[in-house]
């Protein structure tokens, strides 16, 4: 993977709903002057005492984009090919 960690700006949001839950997830990023549109991810809860950290695999069918999401701040972590 790619590292980057760089703050994004999440500019649009899909929601998903299961049986027991509903989910939000990054639609669109802008960083830089790119903007990234994701077709699908995956999302991972990641709990340390009393930090909680959404940890989000995103693809545009091209490239996988890790993002880190804590108290209302999105950072991309690295990307790698899909």
């Amino acid at each position: 993977m790619e590292s980057i960690n760089s703050i994004v700006n999440v500019s649009a949001f899909y929601f998903h709903r299961s049986p027991h839950s509903l989910k939000s997830f990054p639609r669109q990023i802008e960083f830089g002057n790119t903007r990234c549109t994701f077709k699908d991810g995956f999302q991972y809860l990641v709990k340390n005492g009393e930090r909680i950290v959404r940890l989000f695999d995103m693809t545009d069918g091209q490239t996988t984009y890790r993002l880190r999401n804590e108290n209302d701040s999105w950072v991309l972590v690295g990307t790698r090919p899909a």
